[in-house]
């Protein structure tokens, strides 16, 4: 039995040793080493997110403007369709894409292209074309195709 102020021995002795040690300042700099090099892990692979969240919400927003347009051509006459993509009335620029009537809110130096598909007459093979710049300047695009036909 050990009492109040006395120093352990025998058995005892070994045990409080290891308790009444404390980290030397080598295994301390080697946590703190670790530490860091998963906190950079941790920082890397967040950022890489953010970059990934934004490309995705991107073409999101391209795929949306690319159906917006689709479903202004599915409205428009069938007669009409193929004259109006040829002069353009659906090939917009960043300006005219947030002007009215449109009132999108425009990607970085985004642009959309309507063609029809060459030798179709009935049904018409159309493709919307969306392309933008991504963060720092990196050129990415989407299609969107689809046929339209007239069976009145």
């Amino acid at each position: 039995m050990v009492l109040f102020g006395q120093k352990p021995t025998g058995l005892l002795a070994p045990q409080m040793k290891s308790y009444c040690r404390g980290f030397t300042l080598s295994e301390l700099l080697l946590a703190t080493a670790i530490l860091i090099f998963v906190l950079a892990g941790l920082l890397a692979l967040f950022l890489n997110c953010l970059v990934l969240n934004d490309a995705n919400r991107n073409l999101t927003v391209a795929s949306t403007h690319a159906q917006y347009i689709m479903e202004q051509i599915k409205g428009t006459d069938f007669a009409q369709v193929e004259s109006k993509i040829n002069n353009g009335d659906w090939d917009l620029n960043t300006i005219q894409i947030q002007s009215v009537p449109y009132n999108l809110n425009a990607l970085n130096n985004e642009t959309i292209n309507t063609n029809v598909g060459i030798g179709t007459t009935n049904p018409l093979e159309i493709s919307v074309i969306v392309q933008w710049n991504d963060r720092g300047g990196r050129p990415r695009s989407t299609e969107l195709d689809t046929l339209i036909a007239n069976y009145k």
